[in-house]
């Protein structure tokens, strides 16, 4: 793959993880994922060390059977009982660009086991970080342990490729670490989603960015197409589920920093055909943990002069209202968390945020919270 300009891309290239691990093929790769940076925003990854029987176990045995658990057990757990904003949420909660995206989610973040309570004079959000629900032991034993082991897995894998993505856009390797300085209430977040089949909407999600600066998706049902990603002609192309690969994109704070030259990627999924006799599952990662105090500022970085020249060859991004970007060029991280995430979830707000809940919300409860 060369370094030109191919930002009307008809289909989503695959890279090699295990390039990385020689010098001479780590070039290699190196060149590739600067042209995907640039110009796709979107990318397969494959051979990399996350346990595949790890992932085998949790897309066929525990995320149908995490569904299928009672409405009762699955309530007890619901999102809004969080400070965090993590926990189940049924299905239809959340709107994006106006339509409900029909999904049913649990969010799950890293690194944290205990509650933290804020001590006088500590901002609010920093109580976005905390621990997790999860369904009990009885209700689906094993399943916590193995789902924690996934996740540092491929925060793991997450961190090594964000320097990667320094390297390809001319940087030292740590460069992105800065946003990353402390492990003091930061974390990571996942959802396990399903998207059933049902007659009335093909809107799974709608169009959107992500936030966070890097997404790793596991595509959960290798029988169900469904997500797209946009190309500058504004043509929807299919990103089909592939064996044994991650689906990679990058977020509004990662274009925001590099001054426009990594590229997030307007993506959707369509729910799943009528006709389909099972629904879609996913599993997004993303990491998205930044210091909570940190500012993500768009002169934060300096580029060099012909990776800014190859941004300036491919063409202007669209512009587009998204939640997690507006707020960085005026807040810390964590504010802009906060904020997002009570825009997704104004229940959670209401209950445990309520100065943020009536700024928000000045007319009271919507009927749904806007995702994007």
């Amino acid at each position: 793959m060369s370094n030109t300009t191919t930002a009307n891309f008809q289909t989503i290239p695959t890279l090699d993880y295990s390039l990385t691990a020689h010098p001479e093929s780590k070039a290699q790769f190196i060149s590739q994922l600067r042209s995907v940076i640039i110009n796709v925003g979107f990318l397969y990854l494959s051979n990399t060390p996350v346990d595949k029987a790890l992932i085998s176990t949790l897309k066929d045995d525990y995320i149908p059977r995490l569904f299928a658990l009672p409405q009762e057990d699955k309530d007890r757990i619901r999102m809004v009982n969080s400070p965090h904003f993590l926990g189940y949420s049924r299905m239809g909660m959340e709107l994006t660009k106006g339509e409900v995206d029909w999904r049913e989610q649990f969010d799950f973040g890293t690194g944290c086991e205990e509650e933290k309570p804020l001590k006088d004079g500590e901002p609010e959000y920093w109580n976005v970080y905390g621990p997790s629900q999860y369904p009990t032991e009885t209700q689906l034993p094993g399943f916590k342990a193995l789902f924690e082991t996934y996740l540092v897995q491929v925060s793991a894998l997450a961190a090594d490729f964000l320097r990667l993505v320094s390297e390809a856009v001319g940087l030292p390797p740590d460069t992105l670490d800065q946003f990353y300085k402390t492990e003091n209430r930061t974390m990571h977040l996942s959802k396990i989603v399903k998207y059933p089949v049902q007659g009335q909407s093909k809107q799974g999600v709608g169009a959107h960015y992500d936030g966070s600066m890097l997404t790793f998706l596991l595509q959960a049902s290798e029988e169900h197409r469904g997500l797209q990603a946009q190309n500058l002609r504004g043509e929807w192309i299919d990103v089909p589920p592939k064996p044994d690969t991650f689906v990679v994109n990058f977020g509004r704070s990662l274009e925001f920093v590099t001054q426009g030259v990594v590229r997030a990627t307007s993506h959707r999924v369509l729910a799943p055909p009528l006709d389909s006799k099972t629904p879609r599952y996913s599993v997004p990662f993303f990491y998205s943990g930044m210091d909570l105090e940190v500012r993500v500022d768009s002169n934060a970085l300096k580029m060099p002069s012909e990776i800014l020249k190859l941004r300036d060859e491919r063409g202007v991004l669209p512009e587009t209202e998204s939640i997690n970007y507006p707020e960085y060029a005026h807040d810390v991280a964590g504010k802009v968390y906060l904020l997002g995430r009570a825009k997704s979830h104004p229940d959670v707000a209401e209950r445990h945020y309520p100065d943020v809940f009536k700024e928000l919300f000045p007319n009271g409860m919507p009927l749904h919270g806007v995702a994007y």
